[in-house]
């Protein structure tokens, strides 16, 4: 957490490859990936959805999902068609449209559907492929509290051991979900540990609430 400016996005971007850091150490599991590109990250394990979505319009949730599962299958001409024939995709893929309770939409084009909606699938999305770590860069953007909760909880529903990293302006929703809290000011760690210390900490009312309980 942090204010605006506080280098949230940031640091979403340094972990999941689009920036390169100037300094440090960028390591998952054990492998240091700092020069590894964003394309090899993904590969091995991390996940990221953004503060946008990121969607193509015309295609349902189910080819959403499908391309999804079905990256790592190289085809030729139209991806989709091919991956049809491909029972293990196919079968993956209604598995997580289960899952995540989108089998009524699960044939309607994206650019009819509710934002709420848009949103689970771009988690989905994320995690349609076997991941190690996810990054969520404001997960609850434009979403209740309860609609947020219920977004983060099937992330963890979708996979097993799963190391999930998000961003939020929500303090009750990262209190509620979190184990660990960090907090962010231009690009500094202030305070780190269980949400309930670092809420009641000094340097959350002075930076995040732009409170500074010196004067």
């Amino acid at each position: 957490m942090g204010p605006n400016g506080a280098g949230k996005t940031t640091l979403m971007h340094l972990v999941s490859g689009l920036y390169r850091p100037d300094s440090g150490r960028i390591v998952l599991g054990s492998e240091e990936v700092s020069g590894w590109s964003a394309h090899r990250r993904a590969r091995h394990g991390l996940a990221r959805t953004f503060q946008i979505t990121n969607l193509f319009p015309s295609r349902t949730v189910e080819e959403h999902i499908a391309l999804a599962v079905g990256v790592d299958h190289r085809q030729r001409g139209n991806p989709l068609r091919s991956w049809r024939r491909m029972s293990d995709v196919w079968e993956t893929t209604n598995a997580l449209i289960e899952k995540a309770g989108l089998q009524a939409i699960a044939r309607l084009p994206v650019a009819g559907l509710p934002y709420g909606d848009q949103r689970k699938l771009e988690i989905v999305v994320a995690v349609a492929r076997p991941s190690k770590v996810v990054l969520l860069d404001e997960p609850g953007a434009g979403l209740t509290t309860t609609e947020a909760e219920s977004l983060i909880e099937l992330v963890f529903g979708l996979s097993d051991d799963l190391a999930v990293l998000f961003v939020d302006h929500d303090v009750d929703l990262v209190h509620r979900l979190c184990n660990r809290m960090v907090l962010l000011d231009l690009g500094q760690v202030l305070a780190a540990g269980r949400p309930s210390e670092v809420v009641a900490s000094e340097a959350f009312a002075s930076s995040y609430m732009g409170n500074d309980s010196r004067a």
